[in-house]
């Protein structure tokens, strides 16, 4: 006798199937309801045209110099037995290399025509030291090039070439519009191959490599190799978005990471290289550091961004137009700060004597000062002060003393430097792994001290009223900087 299963609504396969997808299909309409057309954007089915429309204003840059040898009798001889077959094949090689004169000594990168009358944009470090330079264009003219201007610090450099007539050029582009995956297009002479063409998207934007002050490079897996370097980096409109200027690799060859500058940074640099043959970069007079999130908690700021002041420069623009040491810069000429590194790139594109606001954050209130920027000269200025480590007990586990002879002698102390001398350290404390023995407290919580008591009734107010980190200015053998101390348990540490 068989058993009897209960009567159930049966689903079949085919009906299961048409459900799923009728559901994918919503699914996939309601999401391509939500791009946007530029998300929409297809890959290119081919990158031809764009690359012989931009092909012809794509240069290959040729530089030669003469580097001295040392003469060959700087070098001795070797000591060669009387009679061995050696004998004569070194004397014969040394007599053959002696008064040897310069050597020539070539290189090869890459560059682009932005002007019918022959101005050409490349990177600083491929036309460095050289006596001719050389352009090459596509369809094999030579012509020999002028060094209008060059700038170390963000590797560019501008020539001028005289042709018969116009020549091919491209325009620059927004760089300040790309997105992390846009296509782009890098044409250059890598390995003395010119006229190569590569693509890839933009892999990252904002990148700082440690290679200058105003770090700011597009990333992108375009292939980018040695002599790529001074070439353009184009968008899908066939405009310059970036100039190649380095690769990581350790190899030699491309790995995809490739760094190039954005015209953002570029047109202005290139502006004052062809017009004055150097530049002329704005400068606020301050030294600067970040803004971790202890000192962003011990001053009572809610978010960790800006630009701290840490020194002033003695009748440079920032202390004739008010700010101090302490303040936080949020915003300078109507431009956020939202780093520390990005406020020397925002100083030095502003126009010398131009009056703009500066907003600061002073202990805990927003004010605006009017800075009358002036042209920088020195190349500290601007930069960030180094971050260093310490040591030292009584308050926020430190020893104190006040400022003796002694200790200037023992300390190697400025005579200009007033406060109070750290002597020793509680190696528990928060303060051990920022400050050291010999380090002078100039103020605490913004405000100046003398004497160890001021310090101890600094801590104390500043710990009662608000329990946050106490921040402290430190001179360090001439050199300001801000240190965020977390008080110890007894102060009311949490």
């Amino acid at each position: 006798m068989t058993s009897r299963i209960p009567s159930k609504k049966v689903v079949s396969f085919k009906t299961l199937c048409m459900g799923m997808a009728l559901c994918l299909s919503v699914v996939a309409a309601d999401f391509a309801a939500q791009v946007t057309p530029a998300m929409a954007r297809p890959a290119p089915d081919s990158f031809a045209d764009l690359a012989e429309k931009l092909t012809p204003s794509v240069v290959n840059i040729s530089t030669s110099q003469d580097v001295s040898t040392r003469r060959m009798e700087d070098f001795p001889l070797p000591e060669v037995p009387p009679g061995s077959p050696f004998e004569d094949f070194f004397r014969d090689f040394f007599e053959n290399r002696r008064n040897q004169g310069p050597q020539k000594v070539r290189s090869l990168g890459s560059g682009f025509v932005i002007r019918a009358d022959g101005l050409v944009v490349t990177n600083n470090h491929v036309i460095e030291g050289a006596d001719e330079v050389q352009v090459k264009f596509s369809d094999g003219r030579e012509l020999e090039a002028e060094i209008l201007g060059r700038d170390e610090k963000t590797d560019l450099a501008v020539l001028k070439v005289k042709a018969d007539g116009p020549l091919p050029f491209v325009s620059f582009g927004d760089s300040k519009s790309l997105r992390v995956g846009d296509w782009v297009l890098a044409i250059g002479n890598p390995f003395g191959l010119g006229g190569t063409v590569t693509a890839g998207i933009v892999s990252s934007l904002n990148r700082n490599i440690n290679a200058g002050p105003y770090d700011d490079f597009i990333q992108t897996d375009a292939s980018i190799n040695r002599g790529n370097s001074g070439g353009p980096l184009f968008n899908m409109d066939g405009q310059v978005v970036g100039i190649n200027t380095a690769i990581f690799s350790p190899t030699g060859g491309s790995v995809g990471i490739g760094f190039s500058i954005p015209t953002d940074i570029a047109k202005n640099v290139i502006a004052q290289l062809e017009e004055f043959g150097e530049t002329r970069r704005g400068w606020l007079g301050v030294r600067i550091q970040t803004v971790t999130q202890d000192i962003a908690e011990s001053m009572g700021m809610k978010d960790a961004k800006g630009a701290l002041v840490a020194s002033i420069d003695d009748g440079g623009p920032a202390q004739k137009a008010g700010l101090k040491v302490g303040d936080v810069i949020l915003k300078f000429n109507g431009r956020d700060v939202p780093e520390m590194r990005a406020l020397p790139r925002i100083v030095a594109d502003t126009k010398i004597g131009s009056r703009v606001p500066v907003q600061v954050s002073r202990k805990g209130q927003l004010k605006t000062f009017t800075v009358t920027v002036a042209r920088l000269e020195e190349p500290e200025n601007g930069e960030e002060i180094e971050q260093t480590q310490s040591d030292s007990p009584l308050t926020l586990g430190l020893s104190l003393s006040k400022m003796t002879q002694v200790l200037r002698e023992q300390y190697d102390i400025p005579d200009d430097v007033e406060g109070v001398v750290i002597t020793g350290v509680d190696f528990e404390s928060d303060a051990a792994e920022k400050l050291r023995v010999g380090d002078v407290i100039v103020e605490v919580a913004q405000e100046p001290v003398s004497t160890p008591e001021d310090v101890v009734a600094r801590v104390k107010q500043s710990t009662k009223a608000s329990g946050r980190p106490i921040l402290l200015l430190i001179n360090r053998k001439g050199e300001l900087t801000f240190r965020s101390i977390r008080p110890t348990s007894k102060e009311g540490a949490q």
